[in-house]
């Protein structure tokens, strides 16, 4: 439309205007035109009328000219001077306050008429906690953050509170109880609406017989209707309940209050529940939080239970299956373990039905990327409804269900993400990998982080000690983990070794374990025999050369050929040869070069979906070597799988595969941690494997998984491993041990990270030590039976007699502690003595000893004989007593007092003096004398043994005890006021630091000993005895309450150590509040103390973007390479830097006191791909790039994909940093390496 000109407004122009009347299209006439005000038309919309057509002059005028944004940095004053002149510039200085409006605390609540309907007015309603927001608050009550920060949260929000942490203190809970009621859903509620006459039967049986459980559903539907009741019972009872509404605190679960009453608030209703039917059983039991279920005796009721399943499947399902469903059913959580292909993921997918169905989220992780992308294919195809999110892909993330790598849901809970708001399931896949020492610690900060609303399934191969696991997560949840553990295998298995290497041998094969599990040694030795035989006949005619422990390559190709031949004739194909070594791999399916296991319409097919799968790379990335012999190798029916094949091409495989056109697989261990790829025969090329340290048998563990590969599930009866024998049978206990061994048991491998301490010090309300506390390393701590036991030994202590300690006995406390020190020292010291050399000599037969023990005190003995346990050594001494105390009788008991410690007179007897044989203990020898006498040991015993019996018991004693009891008499008589005894430093030569200490405190405590008041009182022993007891008691209490402190973490140290290294990096100031360095290291995952400091140290800003790339490939690569890269001069310097960076953290941790050294820190950091990666960054093509190292296509392919996000990590923190320079260079350095084949599309995920 054409713009009209209207001439400007004349004196001759009558005034008037139009004034449009909203967007209705109705015009008012305006005549009297207010002063100052313009003619043009006019309008009641807020903007005026949306603008005809617009000068184009005027807008370049208003964006380029006008705005102060174009002003040139440099050289200002005259361009300032001629931008003045072009611009009146209007300063608003309002603009520069940029607030947020605060929350509405009120809002409009609609009063319409009861009968009719109609609106009648609207009334205000104040809201409640209008003020939570993500940066203030963990509760789900919080409002939303952004729509930008929805899915992966932000590093500023608060996490949302970890289900089983205790929400509120008593404190905190006395002051909100105040505030507000609790409804009482047991008492005082209406049964009669107000205006109707009849109302509800609230009584208990109905609602027992109706609801025998509570779930979360029906806890929602009883609860909307309550709102309304409570307000008209508060009116009534508003007196009433002021005296008498229990105020209960709101805490996650009763027992941590110790309030057993069947009463229960809204919050922990469902904790009540549990509470409630534990009580009935039995109150005195220990809360179990695992429940094994059992499912030997089949379900009969299962479709009773469940008419409507969410899920249909087209096979009946085993017990287990239902009883998982079952349990999903109820919303409880579940940890199911069982054998690869048992039929795992059917609860996976039925709880991905049910949160369809109730319209929540389900988050499905696991531990491998390629497994996520296999599984969303899967569930793509069953629910449609599936997105997925790993490192450097992100599909349809509004999807109900979710599939992702545990780091990123990890990284959702500490940034608290808004999915989180909407779980209802998170399922744990292969959850053994928890054993991973590297990553193990993921799953258990996503299982300590997980909120109370989200329901847990765990789905593991089979572990001995489900159960404990199952216990744990139970007990750091406060909810019950219902365990469903099966050894069902649906295809059994038969193990065999194999010895053929040749067309005569070909039929060497010999079962060694049959499908129901027994181990069959006759088809060993069978196996040994023909293997012995045809070395001998070798000797025979070759001379006797040991058979050598490695095969040589042609060998072992004669070996595979003549296995493979066999195999194909019985129809045993598809086979997975297990090979622990990718050389390994590769090199034996080259070897098998004159092979063809396929037909010419199989050629055609895997030609045809090789050429498709491949269409997506650019022409000269499909003339790569790797594809090259691959495509050859699969025509052939051949297939490799390892961590260096390219990633493109290890799908192409596994979907030949699972297709069932690839023959033979040769594949790496990794292979078996991937999806359900059975086949029907399973070969073990060796079972050592190297990991990472030396050579190893598999573990039990390792072999069930490989194995468990063998055998389709409605295809094969049994599935069949085969064992190969190259240079020999292996040994029977290896083999034994592998196979009937148990696998390895889930073990904690929690440790602390900067990111995990950082994550936590920025909320408040979370602390690391709860974190660690509730660790599966800490699993071991019971606290609730440590709290009952303090609260009852606090009820003992209460309950004792009290102490007199007024005048003679007022210092009987410190007598006790001095008494006790020297107790422990003289310990330490007979300890001392006893492990030397020296001491054992002087402890020896015709020794004289001062003993003390509950019958003697202070009496002289001679060592008759020594025992040879070292742990508890005891010595045969015969000991002087008085006539009648030879048994120690009913008197002798404990001597409470310890009156010997200051007394060293020594026992005379008053009557005639008689002798006892006695084993003593180290403890009851108080001294070593300088004396010995010459006994005869052997007469001795044997005639004091006679004397024991009846009928010997009045002879007199021989020769032999009557001389030695002489001789320890006198020696009494002589020394009435003490012997010289043997000093440990002096005279037994023990010098060492502890033992002269000892000895010289004994001395001390020895002398001061005398100079107490309180043991000449009369009533000292009593008092004694009390003071003992009480502190028993008290020494007790203080070791339980060290156990339930924080104190008696076994991480405790070194997250002291590590809190020293942020202080003194300055990522966290002395109080422990983040700082904007600590800040930075929260978004990066790993080696983040590393990229922090780099990052402020400004050591990426010389660096081109490629440069830089180059650079933090350290950061990913893991391998050692032979290779010397070629890199430009800057980049040099840039890894030297980042060497004396890491170098400096390094000691820095070592002199904060962590058990890494330096160099240890600084070999994390591996260069040897800077130059592939500033090549591929630079534009250089694959093919070259290979080339250039000895490192496979697929390990580049992988470094790369993983340093992109590190990129993005690092942009990320540039923007907080505010560094938009390095922010935009890192954007460029990404786009750089994301192209080509690197960066193709998985397979899986369209």
């Amino acid at each position: 439309m054409d713009r009209i000109h209207v001439p400007p407004v004349g004196p001759m122009d009558l005034p008037l205007s139009l004034l449009e009347m909203g967007c209705s299209g109705r015009f008012e006439l305006i005549t009297h035109q207010l002063p100052g005000q313009p003619l043009p038309p006019l309008s009641t919309l807020p903007h005026g009328l949306p603008p005809t057509s617009l000068s184009l002059e005027r807008e370049v005028e208003k964006q380029f000219l006008q705005d102060p944004g174009w002003l040139p940095i440099h050289d200002t004053d005259f361009a300032f001077q001629k931008f003045l002149k072009v611009t009146e510039r209007k300063v608003n200085v309002d603009a520069l306050l940029n607030c947020t409006p605060s929350p509405l605390h009120s809002g409009l609540s609609v009063v319409r008429d009861p009968t009719t309907g109609m609106l009648l007015d609207f009334t205000e309603v104040l809201l409640e906690n209008t003020s939570l927001s993500a940066k203030n608050s963990l509760s789900l009550q919080r409002q939303p953050g952004p729509p930008s920060e929805s899915l992966r949260g932000s590093n500023t929000n608060y996490p949302f509170l970890p289900g089983g942490m205790d929400e509120l203190t008593l404190d905190q809970i006395k002051t909100r109880s105040e505030q507000e009621e609790e409804i009482d859903f047991e008492n005082d509620l209406l049964k009669v609406p107000p205006g109707l006459k009849a109302g509800m039967d609230f009584t208990d049986k109905e609602a027992r017989i109706t609801k025998p459980e509570v779930n979360l559903m029906s806890l929602l539907s009883a609860l909307e209707d309550i709102p309304d009741l409570q307000l008209e019972a508060e009116e009534k009872e508003d007196s009433k309940a002021g005296e008498e509404a229990t105020k209960l605190p709101r805490t996650n679960s009763l027992e941590d209050l110790g309030i057993k009453e069947t009463l229960s608030s809204p919050s922990s209703a469902q904790a009540g529940k549990e509470d409630k039917s534990k009580v009935k059983e039995n109150p005195e039991e220990k809360k179990k939080w695992a429940i094994p279920v059992n499912i030997s005796s089949p379900c009969e009721d299962f479709y009773k239970r469940i008419p409507n399943p969410a899920f249909k499947w087209p096979f009946e399902l085993d017990t287990f299956q239902k009883q998982a469903v079952l349990r999903l059913e109820a919303h409880d959580s579940v940890f199911v373990a069982a054998h690869t292909s048992a039929g795992k993921t059917v609860v996976a997918e039925y709880a991905i039905a049910l949160s369809q169905k109730h319209m929540t989220r389900t988050i499905y992780t696991s531990p491998i990327k390629a497994l996520s992308n296999q599984k969303f294919r899967d569930f793509k195809n069953t629910f449609g409804d599936v997105g997925l999110l790993t490192g450097d892909v992100q599909l349809s993330p509004e999807s109900s269900c979710l599939i992702m790598t545990t780091e990123i849901l990890r990284s959702m809970l500490y940034n608290g993400s808004e999915v989180i708001r909407d779980l209802e399931w998170v399922i744990f896949d292969e959850v053994h990998y928890i054993n991973d020492a590297e990553r193990g610690v993921v799953w258990e900060e996503v299982l300590i982080m997980l909120p109370d609303h989200v329901s847990i399934i765990l789905l593991s191969a089979t572990v001995p000690n489900a159960l404990e696991f199952s216990e744990w997560i139970g007990r750091i949840k406060k909810r019950h983990i219902y365990v469903i553990s099966t050894m069902k295998r649906p295809v059994p298995l038969e193990h065999y070794l194999y010895t053929g290497n040749s067309t005569k041998t070909q039929k060497e094969m010999f079962l060694l374990m049959d499908a129901a599990g027994n181990f069959l040694t006759k088809g060993y030795y069978t196996a040994v025999d023909t293997k012995k035989e045809r070395t001998s006949k070798h000797a025979q005619s070759f001379g006797s050369k040991t058979a050598p422990q490695n095969t040589t390559a042609s060998q072992d190709r004669a070996v595979w050929l003549t296995l493979l031949h066999f195999l194909s004739q019985r129809q045993q194909t598809p086979v997975v040869a297990f090979t622990f070594s990718r050389t390994r791999c590769d090199d034996n399916a080259r070897s098998l070069d004159s092979m063809d296991l396929t037909s010419s319409v199989e050629k055609a097919e895997i030609h045809s979906f090789f050429q498709k799968s491949l269409s997506r790379l650019r022409g000269g990335d499909r003339q790569l070597p790797q594809i090259l012999l691959m495509r050859d190798l699969l025509k052939r029916g051949i297939g490799v799988h390892h961590s260096g094949i390219l990633p493109i091409l290890k799908e192409v495989i596994e979907m030949l595969f699972s297709r069932g056109l690839v023959k033979v697989l040769f594949a790496t261990e990794t292979f078996a941690m991937g999806v359900n790829m059975p086949a029907r025969t399973v070969v073990f090329d060796s079972i050592r494997k190297h990991d990472g340290t030396g050579f190893r048998n598999l573990l039990p563990g390792e072999y069930i998984q490989m194995a468990g590969r063998a055998g389709r599930r409605g295809l094969d009866a049994t599935g069949t491993v085969i064992i190969l024998c190259k240079s020999g049978v292996h040994e029977m206990a290896d083999l034994h041990v592998m196979m009937m061994g148990k696998p390895t048991v889930l073990q904690s491998q929690f440790r602390l990270t900067y990111t995990m301490i950082l994550n936590l010090l920025r909320v408040e309300a979370l602390r690391v030590t709860d974190m660690m506390r509730r660790s599966f390393s800490e699993s071991h701590r019971d606290t609730q039976a440590h709290e009952k036991r303090i609260s009852h030994l606090k009820q003992v202590l209460a309950s004792l007699p009290p102490l007199d300690t007024e005048g003679q006995l007022s210092d009987i406390l410190p007598y006790y502690h001095t008494v006790t020190e020297l107790r422990h020292t003289r310990e330490a010291l007979q300890q001392a003595i006893l492990e030397s050399v020296n001491g054992l000599k002087a402890l020896s037969v015709g020794r004289v000893v001062i003993v003390n023990n509950k019958q003697h005190l202070n009496a002289l003995g001679v060592i008759l004989q020594v025992s040879n346990d070292a742990v508890n050594r005891t010595f045969t001494a015969l000991i002087i007593c008085e006539k009648g105390n030879e048994e120690g009788g009913p008197n002798g008991e404990d001597n409470g007092a310890l009156p010997h410690l200051y007394n060293t007179a020594l026992f005379v007897p008053e009557g005639p003096c008689s002798h006892t044989v006695q084993k003593l203990k180290l403890q009851d020898i108080s001294a070593i004398t300088v004396k010995t006498l010459k006994v005869i040991p052997d007469r001795i015993i044997d005639n004091y043994n006679k004397r024991q019996q009846p009928r010997f018991r009045n002879d007199p004693p021989g020769q032999a005890i009557s001389t030695a009891t002489q001789e320890l008499l006198r020696l009494a008589e002589a020394n009435p006021g003490g012997m010289a005894t043997l000093d440990p430093v002096n005279d037994l030569q023990l010098k060492s630091v502890e033992v002269v200490e000892d000895s010289m405190r004994l001395r001390v405590l020895q002398d001061s000993l005398k100079d107490f008041s309180c043991i000449h009182s009369p009533t000292f022993a009593e008092q004694f005895t009390r003071i003992k007891e009480r502190m028993s008691v008290q020494e007790e209490l203080d070791r339980l309450l060290f156990l339930v402190s924080d104190q008696s973490l076994s991480l405790l140290p070194e997250y002291h150590q590590r809190i020293k290294v942020l202080q003194s990096l300055q990522y966290i100031d002395g109080s422990g509040a983040v700082q904007l360095k600590g800040r930075v290291a929260c978004q990066i995952s790993s080696h983040e103390l590393l990229l922090t400091e780099l990052l402020f140290e400004n050591a990426l800003s010389p660096l081109a973007p490629e440069e830089s790339a180059a650079l933090l490939s350290c950061l990913v690569f893991t391998q050692n390479t032979q290779t010397e890269p070629h890199i430009t001069s800057t980049l040099k310097e840039g890894i030297n830097r980042v060497l004396s960076v890491a170098q400096r953290i390094g000691q820095l941790q070592r002199e904060c006191g962590i058990a890494q050294t330096a160099e240890e820190f600084v070999g994390q950091f591996k260069f040897g791909l800077t130059e592939v990666v500033y090549c591929w960054a630079r534009g250089m093509p694959f093919a070259e790039i290979a080339l250039l190292t000895d490192v496979q296509e697929g390990t580049v392919v992988r470094c790369i994909q993983r340093l992109d996000e590190v990129l993005k990590e690092v942009r990320q923190a540039a923007r907080i940093v505010g560094d938009s320079v390095l922010g935009s260079k890192m954007e460029r350095a990404s786009l750089a390496i994301r192209r080509d084949i690197v960066f193709t599309a998985s397979l899986y995920t369209h």
